[in-house]
């Protein structure tokens, strides 16, 4: 994980960068315009109106994560992240890639180690599985925490620079892994080895 004292310098370019692909909805946009002019549990209040089953302790305790509060930024509670990233911890864990599919909103925006950009439909992402989520991916889904995650509002949240970003497509949904980010998540394995090796003065292994 990278620590707080480094986000500041790199969040500017891992939303540039590697923000997830297309423009909300008119709908999410004018949602979204209202909640991030509300307060925390204004926006809580929002987001419980749109949902029949609710963990108001959880979301409480849990809204505040790097880049404010998680529903007012991405218009769902904390506990739909959470169940998110439980299924996807599970998928991966699995060892199935196309269990991680399940998860996964389509289109999925690829981006391999050198930057080429590929938005993937459901024939191609399937096609493809084995290649995206592959090892060393699932061993980054299997590590995912909902307190390590940045929200930008009416973009989503993101985990490891941009590596990784899911995305809410309606009002007190469930999120969805719309992003894979390969070139961001060697950039992030870099920087979180340098910070470690700047701390300690050790050598960090890769994976």
């Amino acid at each position: 994980m990278i620590r707080p004292t480094l986000l500041p310098s790199l969040l500017a370019l891992a939303c540039c960068a590697c923000s997830p692909a297309g423009e909300p909805a008119p709908e999410r946009v004018e949602a979204m315009a209202a909640t991030t002019k509300a307060t925390p549990k204004d926006c809580l209040l929002m987001v419980w109106s749109n949902q029949k089953q609710r963990d108001i302790t959880f979301d409480r305790a849990h809204d505040l994560v790097d880049g404010g509060a998680i529903s007012c930024a991405t218009g769902t509670s904390p506990s739909q992240f959470q169940a998110a990233l439980e299924a996807l911890r599970e998928a991966a864990r699995s060892g199935d890639s196309r269990r991680v599919l399940d998860e996964v909103g389509i289109p999925l925006l690829y981006i391999d180690r050198a930057g080429n950009r590929v938005e993937l439909d459901e024939a191609r992402a399937e096609a493809l599985a084995e290649e995206v989520f592959d090892a060393e991916l699932m061993r980054t889904l299997e590590r995912l925490d909902l307190k390590d995650m940045t929200v930008v509002p009416e973009r989503g949240g993101f985990f490891e620079l941009g590596s990784l970003w899911l995305v809410v497509d309606q009002q007190g949904g469930r999120p969805r892994l719309v992003t894979v980010n390969r070139q961001a998540l060697a950039e992030a394995a870099d920087a979180a080895r340098s910070a470690a090796q700047g701390r300690q003065g050790e050598v960090v292994p890769e994976g």
